[in-house]
């Protein structure tokens, strides 16, 4: 399952407040395809959450965005707004 389609999964499959072990018994083995790597399951991401309870989809889903690893981040250090290196870097006054 794409991270992006785990909202939606969480809204149909758990109910809220859940706490850890729930979310884990009920979604953990879902297997997260990760575009730049090994992909992972939310059980394994969850490991590294603290939370005890979530009280909405939302909140599950932030924490499982905030958790996951480098290989959901796409480019790193990437920047759309293009090179600066043909700027001339001189001072002007107005």
């Amino acid at each position: 399952m794409r991270l992006s389609e785990t909202r939606r999964a969480f809204e149909t499959q758990i109910s809220f407040p859940a706490d850890h072990e729930a979310v884990v018994e009920q979604v953990g083995g879902v297997t997260l395809e990760a575009p730049n790597g090994d992909d992972t399951t939310v059980a394994a991401v969850l490991e590294r959450v603290d939370d005890a309870e979530f009280d909405s989809p939302d909140e599950l889903y932030d924490s499982l965005v905030t958790f996951v690893d480098d290989a959901f981040i796409g480019r790193k250090f990437y920047d759309d707004r293009g090179s600066q290196s043909g700027m001339r870097n001189e001072e002007q006054s107005f």
